[in-house]
């Protein structure tokens, strides 16, 4: 399974470090991610409340699974749209 890390601190950071530990996970990307997360997953440049593109990101890359860090990912709507779009949040 392709997961995707929303937001870019210190608990991104250790989501990204469990899902690359699990044996389910094929994949890790963080958007936008940090110099911590870029070593262990591949950063991608979208901004965490960047609904559209989010959006756009998983369905490009058939993702299994999006978890979002931080508050303003919510706020924004984030995890309503790719719901909306089939995706488990």
């Amino acid at each position: 399974m392709k997961v995707l890390v929303v937001g870019s601190g210190a608990r991104e950071h250790a989501l990204v470090w469990k899902c690359v530990q699990s044996d389910l996970v094929e994949r890790v990307y963080c958007a936008p991610g940090n110099g911590g997360t870029g070593g262990m997953a591949r950063n991608v440049s979208i901004g965490a409340a960047d609904v559209v593109r989010i959006v756009e990101f998983a369905k490009r890359e058939r993702l299994g699974l999006v978890v979002l860090g931080p508050e303003a990912a919510v706020e924004a709507g984030v995890g309503d749209a790719l719901r909306k779009a089939g995706f488990n949040v």
